[in-house]
């Protein structure tokens, strides 16, 4: 089995990005082959769901979270409250990330060391989802720096990476 990181922004997306992430998603899972993703918002959220849809077993997917569901759960809650999201988008992510450890808990990995969520624990996150990918498939949008980030570990990793770059006003 192969594993296949999937990075991507969460800030914007649109139905095109959506539907490349769930037509690779559906491939991948077709051949027998596994996702990795970091349980955010946007393409993470789209490819899990995919996944749960296509697997209900759950068997076919690794989601790295960059702390315990718990702290993560009250950082999307946060930012919700501030406006960042909106409230359905936290209150969904986490439902699907609850189910999804219900289904098969050891396919949410989480980080026990890290208190917070911030742009340092994504980025390591980033580096266990590529460490834990046979290669790596990014859907960059506006040149997310997040995406970058993956995009660069893989390559530094030497594994193969393919990226579907798109601009979003």
């Amino acid at each position: 089995m192969k594993w296949i990181g999937i990075s991507g922004s969460w800030r914007k997306t649109n139905s095109k990005v959506e539907t490349d992430v769930r037509n690779l998603v559906r491939e991948v899972i077709a051949k027998g082959d596994g996702i990795v993703t970091g349980g955010a918002l946007g393409v993470d959220y789209f490819a899990t769901d995919e996944v749960l849809k296509l697997n209900p077993s759950a068997k076919q997917i690794k989601v790295y979270l960059p702390t315990t569901l718990q702290i993560y759960a009250t950082h999307y809650r946060k930012r919700a409250k501030e406006g960042v999201i909106t409230r359905t988008q936290a209150e969904e992510l986490i439902s699907q990330l609850e189910k999804l450890a219900k289904l098969n808990p050891s396919a949410v990995i989480v980080n026990r060391e890290n208190k917070l969520v911030n742009t340092d624990t994504y980025y390591q996150r980033n580096m266990e989802v590529v460490n834990a990918s046979d290669e790596l498939v990014a859907f960059q949008v506006n040149g997310s720096q997040g995406t970058q980030d993956a995009i660069n570990k893989a390559e530094q990793q030497g594994k193969k990476v393919k990226g579907f770059i798109y601009s979003i006003d």
